[in-house]
């Protein structure tokens, strides 16, 4: 099993978010996230002077099986890419066991197979 974790754009979490649906990717995590990257410029906005080094993000979270690994990203990339300087990034690890809190299950059988 593998965890997909990517870092994505606020502005393209609604399109991330109906390609991993459509792709049949039933589950995933999401959350607001705060960064600081590499750009450190001051911007002016309306008379008031603020920085851009703070940046503002969405974290998706994905658990599933080796097989479905590829898709998945792929998908990410296709539709979270814009070709611009802080596009965002997409992490794999491994996943060493899940368990069903409700059944007591575990192993890969606790995800469900794709439809």
């Amino acid at each position: 099993m593998k965890k997909i974790e990517a870092i994505i754009r606020k502005t393209k979490f609604e399109e991330v978010k109906a390609a991993l649906l459509s792709s049949d990717i039933d589950w995933f995590e999401y959350h607001d996230v705060h960064g600081i990257g590499q750009s450190r410029q001051e911007r002016i906005y309306r008379g008031v002077q603020y920085s851009t080094d703070v940046i503002e993000r969405v974290a998706i979270t994905i658990v599933c099986r080796d097989i479905f690994l590829a898709p998945t990203v792929k998908v990410i990339l296709k539709v979270a890419h814009t070709g611009e300087v802080g596009d965002g990034r997409i992490f794999v690890s491994d996943v060493i066991d899940t368990y069903s809190i409700r059944t007591g299950e575990n192993g890969d059988t606790v995800l469900r197979d794709k439809k």
